[in-house]
C-alpha cells in the first residue's frame, strides 16, 4: 500500500462532484467512514473549532497584558485578514484532495513522502495541542463559574481534574458516531452566534459606565517585562492567531461529507470570515465593558472575562453568561476531538504512527475510529500536565497549537505554488488569485511560526519559558527518528483496488 514513486503520479481531473466515493478511491482509499455530514455540518465543525467563545475568552487575560485593548482589537482585524488568505489558499488544495489525511496527504502528493511525513507530524501536534488548549480553557471557566456560585477556589489540581472530566465527556460523545458530532456542531453554530449577540448586548445595555472609544482602540498595556512595544504587540497577536486555528477540521471530515470537493473548501472559508466578524464584536463588547482594568486582570475567579461579567452585570448575570461561554467551549472541544481523531486514523492508515495497526481500527457499528479517539484525548491530557506546575503553561499549550498546526497549513500551499501548472485544481478554485493569495499565506505563516516560538515573558526562567518551542523540537526529533523505522511501510496509495489493499482495509474494521 506504500507509495514510493515520484510526486504528481496519477493526478487526474476529478470526477463529478457528486461522485465523492469514486474520487476517494481514485486518491487511493476505500471508503470506510460514514458520509453522513452535509455542507452546513462541515462548515459547522470548523466554526465550532475556531470558536470565538473559546479562543477569545480564554486568552483575553493574556491579551490584557500583552498590548492591551489596542493590540487585541487591531490585532484581531489584521490577523483575521491574513488568516483568511491562508484559508482561501488551503481550501483550493483541499478541493483537489478531499481526504481525512488532509494536510499531510496534500503535501505527500504535491511534494513527496518526506514533505507529507513532517506535515503530518506538525498537523498532529497542532490538533492535539488544540484539544488541550480548548478543554483546559473550558476547565478554567468552569472553575470560575463554581467560584461565583458556591465560592469554589480553583487550584491547578482541581482545574486539571475538571479538564480530565471534560476530555472524558468529549471522548464519549465522539464514540457515538459522526451523525451525533454533526448534529452537535450544527447546534454549536447557532449557540455561538446567539451567544455572542447576548453577551455583547448585555454588556452594551446593562452597565451604567463604559470605556471610551479612544481607550478601546488606542490603549496599550505592557505587563510582559519586555521593553520593546513592537515585540510586545507582536506577541499579543497570539490571542487572534490561536483563535483562528482549527479550520482544517473541514478537510479532516471530508471523507464523511457529501460533495466534499466543494463543501469542505467552502466550510474552511466560511468558518473564518464568520468567526472574524463575530470575534471582533465579542472583543469590542468585552473591552468597552471593563470597569476596573487591574481588578479584571487579577480576578479572584481566575478568568478576566468572568470579572467583566461580574462587575457589569452582578453575580446572577455573570453566572448566566459564563454558562453560555462554557457550553460553547464544550462544543468547541468536542469538534476538535473529532478532527484530531480523524487525523490519527488517517495517519495510521498510512502506517505513520507507532502502533498504526491499532489506531486505524474503525468500529463496525458506528464507523468511528474508536482507538484514535482515545489516543487523541490521552495525548491532550499529557500536554496539559505542565499546567500543574507553571502559571504560564496554558499560554505555552496554546502556542503549541499555533506553531504546530499553522506551518502545516502553509506547506501544502507552498508546494501547490511550487507545482505551478502541474497542480490540477478541484471544483473549487481561486483562479488567477491563487498565486498572490498563496504567497501572502506562506509569508504570514513563516512570520507567526517564528514569533510564537519566542519567550512571552521577561525575565525568562522555568516559570516563564515558552515550552512550545521545546514541544516543537521534540516532535520533529520523534518524527525524524521514527522516519528511519517506518519509512519503508509509510506512504499514501496511488489508487485503491488491489487484493492486498482490500485485505488491509478489512483488518481495520472491528
Amino acid at each position: 500500500m506504500a507509495r514510493t514513486d515520484a510526486p504528481f503520479d496519477a493526478i487526474r481531473k476529478p470526477p463529478p462532484a457528486q461522485d465523492e466515493e469514486a474520487r476517494l478511491r481514485e486518491l487511493g482509499y476505500q471508503p470506510v467512514l460514514a458520509r453522513r455530514m452535509d455542507g452546513f455540518g462541515n462548515f459547522a465543525i470548523s466554526f465550532s473549532v475556531i470558536s470565538v467563545l473559546s479562543g477569545c475568552m480564554t486568552l483575553y487575560g493574556f491579551g490584557l497584558g500583552t498590548g492591551g485593548p489596542s493590540v487585541m482589537l487591531w490585532g484581531w482585524a489584521g490577523v483575521g485578514l491574513f488568516v483568511l488568505c491562508v484559508g482561501l489558499a488551503l481550501a483550493e488544495v483541499t478541493s483537489a484532495y478531499p481526504t481525512s489525511g488532509a494536510l499531510y496527504y496534500m503535501a505527500d502528493r504535491l511534494g513527496g513522502r518526506r514533505w507529507g511525513w513532517y506535515t503530518g507530524w506538525l498537523n498532529l501536534l497542532g490538533l492535539l495541542g488544540a484539544i488541550a488548549g480548548i478543554d483546559y480553557g473550558a476547565a478554567l471557566f468552569t472553575g470560575a463559574f463554581l467560584n461565583l456560585q458556591w465560592g469554589f477556589v480553583p487550584t491547578p489540581g482541581s482545574t486539571f481534574l475538571i479538564f480530565l472530566a471534560i476530555l472524558l465527556l468529549h471522548a464519549g460523545l465522539n464514540l457515538f458516531g459522526v451523525r451525533l458530532v454533526s448534529v452537535l456542531n450544527s447546534v454549536s453554530v447557532w449557540w455561538h452566534l446567539v451567544g455572542v449577540a447576548v453577551i455583547v448586548g448585555a454588556l452594551a445595555f446593562v452597565p451604567d459606565r463604559h470605556q471610551s472609544v479612544d481607550f478601546v482602540l488606542t490603549e496599550f498595556v505592557n505587563d510582559t517585562g519586555w521593553a520593546n512595544p513592537f515585540y510586545v504587540a507582536a506577541i499579543g497577536l497570539l490571542l487572534a492567531q490561536y483563535t483562528f486555528s482549527g479550520y482544517d477540521a473541514s478537510a479532516h471530515l471530508s471523507e464523511e461529507t457529501s460533495n466534499a470537493s466543494v463543501s469542505a473548501a467552502k466550510g474552511i472559508v466560511r468558518s473564518i470570515w464568520v468567526s472574524w466578524l463575530a470575534g471582533f464584536a465579542l472583543l469590542a463588547g468585552l473591552t468597552f465593558a471593563i470597569q476596573d482594568y487591574a481588578a479584571t486582570q487579577n480576578s479572584a475567579t481566575g478568568v478576566p472575562p468572568a470579572q467583566i461579567f461580574l462587575d457589569a452585570l452582578g453575580s446572577r448575570g455573570a453566572a448566566v453568561l459564563l454558562l453560555v461561554v462554557i457550553v460553547a467551549q464544550l462544543f468547541c472541544g468536542n469538534a476538535e476531538v473529532a478532527a484530531a481523531s480523524r487525523m490519527v486514523f488517517a495517519f495510521s492508515r498510512d502506517n505513520a504512527l507507532p502502533g498504526s495497526a491499532l489506531w486505524r481500527k474503525v468500529s463496525g457499528s458506528t464507523q468511528t475510529p474508536v482507538p484514535a479517539v482515545w489516543l487523541a484525548v490521552a495525548v491532550a491530557a499529557l500536554l496539559a500536565v505542565p499546567s500543574l506546575y507553571s502559571a504560564t503553561a496554558y499560554g505555552a499549550v496554546t502556542a503549541i497549537n499555533v506553531i504546530g498546526i499553522t506551518p502545516a497549513y502553509a506547506i501544502p500551499v507552498y508546494l501547490r505554488l511550487r507545482a505551478g501548472n502541474r497542480f490540477v485544481p478541484g471544483p473549487w478554485s481561486l483562479g488567477r488569485w491563487s498565486r498572490p493569495i498563496g504567497w501572502i499565506a506562506v509569508v504570514w505563516v513563516a512570520f507567526v511560526t517564528v514569533l510564537f516560538c519566542l519567550p512571552q515573558k521577561s525575565p525568562v526562567n522555568v516559570d516563564t519559558m515558552n515550552y512550545a518551542a521545546i514541544a516543537l523540537v521534540v516532535v520533529l526529533l520523534l518524527a525524524s527518528v521514527w522516519w528511519y523505522v517506518a519509512r519503508r511501510s509509510y506512504g499514501t496509495p496511488t489508487a485503491y483496488g488491489t487484493a492486498r489493499e482490500e485485505a488491509e482495509i478489512a483488518e481495520g474494521i472491528v
